[in-house]
């Protein structure tokens, strides 16, 4: 009882101490904590409990006396005089909370939920059992004895600038990027680019193009902030631009999503002379154009022109580890001031001492040396699956293109994708569906086959259990 009296009495309402304890036993006498002919503690208990006066215990007795909540009887302590009610079990019903049209569709879209741990097959996991933790811890240390307070407090909303140094370096060496540091902005996710692009580009109506299958985050950014989304249909070059204007065009030409294309050199060119014809801007998404197995990656597309209307974003999510919660984005130099004032006003700034911790891992060359160790690492699983599927799941399943990313995506020629997906579940696989990243009627069934975190022997095993799966399924269907 000292507990319960110690916490209400802690949360009463203001005023003297004699108000305050008469309000918190009434509130526990009419809310049923306090019970018909219950003993209260004794004024001297009761005020060493609570760190009151003895005085004012009795005056707060007395109070609740003649008010007719209490009976003080001699000798015998002081009791609960009146008996309030019983009330009915029933649960409050609450209205259904009104949400605004651009809410209703972030609800429709169902939400993204990854697995914090690996799992078969879900997709887009780095592996982070080989992730350099011994670097990285000695760098933690290093940067927290060498920054302290520095890193403590307010940071720019465009990022660390060693930070931003850092990655417009390794951006131009790399990925053929033309920026400055200037021009780099650091942002928690790729996905929150895609909102502040939204935001600062977009009106209600405008039309945005993007292609078909494509990212549903990036849909779900810009249908937020009102806009009209077209689908782009693709071949074998990629993303084919529409007939008319567009004020924004979502990309992700070294690697499409899902289906693993990349776009060619005379479509990257037609790209560009297109946006500069119809003043139209391009998101590049260059998500995991790091892991490329089979041939060179081919550089940006904001690369190959000096002044391109094309701003390109990537994570550090695949790269490194997701929990870092850090992405980068290039934008030409006009927009630099107005992206960095729209930040600070929806987030402040990403924190300073994982951007100072990312910073000093790039330049003493870890990230370029781990990132050599993922790509083989990657190659060989993408190569065990591969291997799997064409031996064991090809009368089901055929892969697309897989010259690299963290996933395989694969056609489903037989059996109903959402139902086998369900069964999927219910024996531990995760199967990432296709078809959902479509937006016409003519969807393609089939999953994206998530590798990177699996090991050899555990994309075996995952293999078997979609085996028997199928199995299963084709036996029950004849």
């Amino acid at each position: 009882m000292r507990h319960s009296f110690l916490a209400l009495f802690n949360h009463a309402s203001s005023g003297g101490l004699r108000e305050r304890l008469c309000h918190t036993l009434r509130q526990a006498i009419t809310s049923g904590h306090l019970h018909h002919q219950q003993r209260l503690p004794s004024s001297r208990q009761l005020a060493e409990d609570l760190s009151l006066s003895r005085v004012t215990v009795e005056a707060a007795y007395a109070q609740l006396e003649s008010e007719g909540y209490l009976e003080r009887r001699a000798s015998r302590g002081t009791y609960v005089s009146i008996a309030m009610p019983a009330r009915a079990a029933t649960t409050p019903v609450l209205n259904s909370p009104q949400f605004s049209r651009r809410g209703e569709q972030i609800l429709a879209t169902g939400g993204c939920q990854d697995p914090p741990f690996p799992h078969a097959f879900a997709a887009g996991s780095p592996e982070l059992r080989a992730f350099p933790h011994t670097q990285w811890r000695r760098i933690s240390n290093s940067v927290q004895r060498s920054l302290g307070s520095q890193v403590m407090g307010y940071g720019d909303p465009l990022g660390f600038m060693p930070l931003r140094e850092a990655v417009a370096d390794y951006l131009a060496l790399s990925r053929g990027v033309r920026c400055a540091a200037g021009q780099v902005v650091i942002l928690t996710s790729s996905q929150q680019a895609l909102q502040l692009l939204a935001l600062m580009l977009l009106d209600a109506n405008d039309e945005v193009w993007l292609e078909e299958p494509g990212y549903p985050g990036a849909r779900n950014a810009f249908l937020a902030a009102g806009a009209h989304c077209r689908a782009m249909p693709l071949d074998g070059e990629g993303a084919i631009p529409l007939e008319g204007d567009a004020r924004l065009v979502y990309l992700t030409p070294g690697h499409h999503y899902p289906t693993g294309t990349a776009m060619s050199l005379t479509r990257r060119l037609q790209w560009l002379d297109w946006a500069r014809q119809h003043q139209s801007w391009l998101i590049e998404d260059d998500y995991d154009s790091e892991f490329h197995y089979d041939d060179r990656p081919i550089p940006t597309l904001q690369g190959l022109e000096n002044h391109s209307r094309v701003i390109c974003l990537g994570t550090f999510s695949k790269t490194l580890f997701p929990s870092l919660r850090l992405a980068w984005m290039v934008v030409p130099p006009a927009l630099v001031d107005a992206v960095g004032r729209a930040r600070s006003i929806l987030d402040g700034h990403s924190a300073l001492l994982p951007q100072a911790i990312t910073a000093e891992f790039l330049q003493q060359g870890h990230f370029a040396s781990h990132l050599r160790l993922m790509r083989q690492l990657y190659h060989s699983r993408r190569d065990r699956l591969l291997e799997q599927i064409n031996t064991r799941l090809q009368p089901w399943l055929t892969p697309l293109q897989a010259s690299g990313g963290l996933q395989l995506t694969v056609s489903l020629h037989q059996g109903e994708e959402a139902q086998l997906t369900q069964q999927a579940s219910e024996i531990g696989l995760l199967l990432p569906r296709l078809s959902p990243l479509y937006t016409s009627s003519q969807s393609q069934p089939g999953w994206l086959l998530g590798f990177a975190a699996l090991t050899p022997g555990e994309i075996v095993s995952a293999c078997d259990k979609l085996v028997t799966l199928l199995s299963r399924y084709a036996q029950t269907t004849r």
